[in-house]
């Protein structure tokens, strides 16, 4: 509540905003040849939202604020480098090729094969750690510890991978592969994986759990039970040329 008054601020310069407890992310439509234009009420839209924070005793964090231009592949490539940056006071923002909003790695061309690579990552060291615990674990236990730091690493904010194409979502059924394999302590080309997968540990493979995800998401919303900035979310569609976002 205490940062209510942001909102307003914001839509005055026609900015959208997206806002989190202790995240704000700053959003403005335009074409290629409307960048400058773009970086300068990002500017004056910031300075603003600054001066407003100094007085309620607030501050932006501007090691923490990143800025990404997005667009097609081509309209990427035409800008120079990775896009314009912000000045802001004694700061320089630079834009980047990618950012992190909750987790989930995006590209300047939305692309998730980033996202994909860290998350692939941290599951398998995290099971390269429990692999050596293995011995010491029942199986029930093993798959709790499974639950815990590898599957809930991959369900996290996976809706993103709606439409992926198969090539993306292979590396991360890997990753299911390899955590089936820990839990039922068996190795890699032991025959009876899809067995394990769907018959004795019920799981869902990644497409699926994806669809599952959409399935669940949908159903609240139609019956009110997600934030209405949520809900609202589902009924619209856009494809802006570029964006540039603010991240805070």
């Amino acid at each position: 509540m205490y940062a209510a008054d942001l909102a307003d601020n914001v839509i005055e310069h026609k900015v959208n905003l997206h806002g989190y407890a202790d995240d704000t992310q700053l959003y403005i439509h335009c074409q290629l040849d409307e960048t400058a234009a773009a970086v300068a009420v990002l500017e004056l839209c910031i300075k603003d939202d600054d001066d407003w924070m100094s007085a309620n005793r607030l501050k932006i964090n501007m090691d923490k604020t990143k800025l990404l231009w997005v667009g097609s592949k081509y309209n990427s490539s035409q800008l120079n480098g990775s896009g314009p940056s912000l000045q802001l006071k004694s700061f320089t923002v630079n834009s980047r090729q990618h950012v992190r909003v909750l987790v989930v790695q995006f590209s300047s061309y939305l692309s998730l094969d980033k996202h994909i690579s860290c998350v692939s990552s941290s599951c398998f060291h995290q099971l390269r750690q429990l692999r050596r615990i293995r011995r010491s674990l029942d199986k029930e236990s093993a798959s709790t510890l499974v639950h815990a730091f590898v599957t809930s690493r991959v369900d996290y904010c996976n809706a993103v991978f709606a439409a992926a194409p198969k090539t993306a979502t292979d590396k991360l059924q890997r990753v299911l592969n390899a955590a089936v394999r820990l839990i039922s302590d068996t190795r890699k080309y032991d025959q009876g994986l899809s067995r394990l997968i769907h018959h004795d540990l019920h799981w869902l493979d990644i497409p699926e759990r994806v669809s599952y995800k959409l399935c669940l998401l949908t159903h609240r919303c139609l019956f009110g039970k997600v934030p209405v900035s949520t809900s609202s979310a589902r009924a619209r569609s856009k494809t802006p040329v570029a964006d540039a976002g603010f991240h805070n």
